[in-house]
C-alpha cells in the first residue's frame, strides 16, 4: 500500500492578531463608557458586587459569573471571568464544562450544581420564574446568609452583563488590569 503525503495548498485568510483585533473593535465602539458617564451608579454597582461576593468561595463566585455570562451571551464578562477563574487556579476541564454542567456533574460539587441551577433559573426568570425544586435544592446546600449572597451575586452579574451588552463592551478590554 502506498501512502501519499498531501499538502494543502489552498490559501486561507489568517485571523488578525488578538491584541490588534481587540484594539480595532474597541476603537470602533461608539457607545458611552458606563463608568465615566454614570460614575455614581457604577460605584454603587461595584459596591453591590463586592458585598454580594463577600464570604463566598471565590471558585463558586466565578462559576456563577461564567454561567450567567454564557446564558446572557456576554463575551466581555465571559472573557473576564474565565480569566479570573484561571488566575485563581480553576482547571481548564471545569471551565470547559460550565456550559454543559448538567451533563458533566462529576466535575462539580453538589453545592456548585445547586448554585449553577439557581443561576440559570434567576438569569432566565422570564421563562417561568424560579422553580420551587431549584430553590429548595439551593436552600439545602447554602445557609440563609450564603443563599442571600448567592442570589445577590446572580443579580449583580446579570446587571453587569446587561451593562456590558448595552454599551457594547469588547471582550479582552478589561480595564481592571
Amino acid at each position: 500500500m502506498t501512502t501519499t503525503n498531501m499538502i494543502d495548498t489552498r490559501t486561507t485568510e489568517s485571523a488578525p492578531a488578538p491584541t490588534a483585533a481587540i484594539a480595532a473593535a474597541e476603537a470602533a465602539r461608539s457607545r458611552p463608557d458606563f463608568a465615566k458617564s454614570a460614575p455614581k451608579v457604577y460605584r454603587a454597582l461595584v459596591g453591590f458586587d463586592a458585598a454580594a461576593r463577600e464570604g463566598l468561595d471565590p471558585a463558586l463566585v466565578e462559576l456563577i459569573q461564567i454561567r450567567a455570562s454564557h446564558l446572557n451571551h456576554c463575551a466581555y464578562c465571559l472573557h473576564m471571568h474565565t480569566n479570573d477563574a484561571r488566575k485563581a487556579g480553576e482547571s481548564e476541564d471545569r471551565l470547559h464544562m460550565v456550559a454543559v454542567w448538567r451533563e458533566a456533574r462529576h466535575f462539580f460539587t453538589e453545592k456548585e450544581q445547586a448554585a449553577l441551577a439557581l443561576t440559570e433559573a434567576v438569569t432566565l426568570v422570564a421563562d417561568g420564574g424560579v422553580p420551587d425544586d431549584v430553590y429548595a435544592e439551593a436552600a439545602a446546600r447554602f445557609d440563609e446568609r450564603e443563599l442571600a449572597q448567592v442570589l445577590a451575586l446572580i443579580c449583580t452579574i446579570n446587571t453587569w452583563n446587561r451593562v456590558a451588552l448595552a454599551t457594547a463592551r469588547v471582550a479582552g478590554t478589561d480595564e481592571r488590569r
